[in-house]
């Protein structure tokens, strides 16, 4: 499949977007998964086809439908939210790759941490009106300071996945 991506600015559409984790913990015995529920974003696709732009997640906004431990991930032992309430991740670049691959060149700030991260994103149908990008890619939170581990429980990666509506900017 061939999708054009019109050159200009795109503005994240937050109600047809979704930005999830899942984490194995319990010596992996159980899956905890929550979604974001306040995520924005722009980006801006050059003549070229290259494209740049932000995603800006509300740490505070993570729900994974158990009140105690949401509050418990807001804390200092995990996003620490009082002192860092976004997650960002800044694209740097992304380019169309074969079919429907776009190769996503970025950074991930979490807890002021910043570190890269390539992402290979999917290019579903798009139109003058808007395009999505669906990917999943995992991360080692470790790397960003949320080391509590009681017990060996939590270890492993978390896997994050983002469906990403995009429609265009008012000029």
């Amino acid at each position: 499949m061939t999708v054009t991506v019109e050159t200009g600015l795109w503005q994240l559409d937050p109600t047809a977007s979704a930005v999830a984790v899942r984490h194995k913990t319990f010596w992996g015995l159980v899956t905890v998964k929550g979604t974001f529920t306040g995520v924005t974003g722009r980006g801006e696709v050059s003549a070229d086809g290259t494209a740049t732009g932000t995603l800006v997640l509300d740490a505070a906004s993570l729900d994974t439908k158990n009140k105690k431990r949401d509050e418990h991930l807001r804390s200092a032992h995990f996003f620490d939210v009082a002192n860092h309430p976004e997650i960002t991740f800044a694209v740097r670049g992304a380019e169309r790759g074969t079919g429907d691959a776009v190769q996503v060149d970025g950074q991930l700030t979490v807890r002021g941490v910043s570190r890269p991260q390539q992402v290979t994103a999917r290019l579903v149908p798009a139109d003058a009106d808007g395009l999505t990008l669906e990917a999943e890619f995992t991360v080692v939170r470790e790397e960003f300071g949320i080391t509590l581990n009681q017990m060996g429980m939590m270890g492993g990666p978390t896997t994050v996945t983002a469906t990403l509506r995009f429609i265009r900017a008012a000029a």
